[in-house]
């Protein structure tokens, strides 16, 4: 079938051309009765937007970027960025922009992805993920002047625009949490020390195990599965050992607590097990699993909705989405009074 055209709407709504490009484009200069009848007439005649027409005209590519410097095997297994994919397409289709993605083994690469985007106009903005201490991402971007929202703390996206969540507050009610059990040797599986959000995260974790005279031990991983297995494998075999085990992500404490069913002890009975996130991985092992819950999902979408809004005018600032909250399940009890033993 023929393209509708713009011209062939106008004269059946009775309208000019340019009424109906002022309405179809959701911009001023029409009134409200003028717009609602072009938008009619237009879903009547089953018009879609002519996408290169509009990208030429509006100089963007309708595309927002977004770089994965993690390996394949940590993206296919680990929650977090499927479910935050998710959130930031559910917002990218109303607006029927695309999303570009790159999965890169390095940071050199990620930068070397963002001068190629920038040179070939690919995306009108990036989303920024991964924030490091001192991030040599944003000095690039702001030589690029591409437009960015960082996923991470004001404190690390030096003043540049970005959405967080506050990791230290959620941090110190994990500990409340366990410390309230009667917990006193507590460790936590983190991510990589390199990561901006776990830099937070051990600050407030040493600050809170101040506060609540806590024996703590940290050990860092890449977030995989088998790393956060061979930690849980490695404070299990401590003397004396932890009663309490803080995870930086789902997945890490679900292999953890394979590892410790594995070993045949009882959780909680003998070691409470808290995981970051809250996937429906949480909810479904057995026990399930205490967890900070960020709800994945909504923080894509806000981030993206302040990315569109950054492109539409609004002024760039930081955004607070929400403090994880502590979601109390069966993986959360007092520390063992007697030796480990399921029996």
């Amino acid at each position: 079938m023929p393209r509708v055209t713009i011209k062939e709407i106008a004269r059946r709504a009775g309208v000019s051309k340019g009424a109906v490009s002022y309405a179809l484009n959701n911009q001023p200069g029409v009134s409200a009765a003028t717009r609602a009848r072009v938008l009619r007439v237009a879903e009547e005649m089953e018009w879609v937007p002519n996408r290169a027409a509009r990208q030429l005209s509006a100089a963007r590519s309708e595309t927002f970027g977004l770089v994965l410097a993690r390996t394949a095997q940590t993206l296919t297994e680990e929650p977090f960025y499927m479910g935050f994919v998710g959130g930031v397409e559910s917002v990218l289709a109303e607006r029927s922009y695309a999303l570009a993605l790159q999965v890169v083994t390095n940071l050199d690469e990620e930068l070397a992805t963002y001068r190629k985007w920038a040179a070939e106009r690919r995306v009108d903005g990036v989303i920024v993920v991964d924030l490091r201490v001192d991030d040599p991402r944003i000095a690039l971007l702001r030589k690029l002047g591409l437009p960015a929202i960082l996923v991470g703390d004001p404190e690390l996206a030096q003043g540049l625009p970005c959405v967080y969540s506050d990791g230290t507050a959620a941090m110190h009610t994990a500990l409340a949490h366990v410390a309230s059990l009667g917990h006193r040797r507590v460790a936590r599986v983190a991510g990589p020390p390199e990561y901006g959000d776990v830099w937070i995260r051990d600050r407030a974790f040493a600050a809170a195990s101040g506060r609540y005279g806590l024996q703590v031990t940290v050990i860092h991983t890449d977030y995989s599965a088998d790393e956060g297995a061979a930690a849980t494998r490695d404070l299990l075999a401590a003397d004396p050992r932890p009663t309490a085990i803080i995870y930086d992500n789902d997945l890490m404490a679900v292999a953890g607590l394979s590892v410790v069913q594995g070993l045949g002890a009882c959780v909680p009975r003998d070691i409470t097990l808290v995981a970051w996130d809250d996937s429906t991985l949480c909810r479904i092992t057995h026990p399930r699993l205490t967890a900070m819950s960020n709800n994945i999902v909504g923080f894509g979408a806000e981030v993206t909705h302040r990315l569109l809004g950054l492109l539409d005018g609004a002024a760039p600032q930081s955004h607070l989405y929400n403090t994880p909250l502590l979601i109390i399940r069966d993986s959360s009890g007092p520390p063992p009074v007697v030796a480990p033993s399921c029996d």
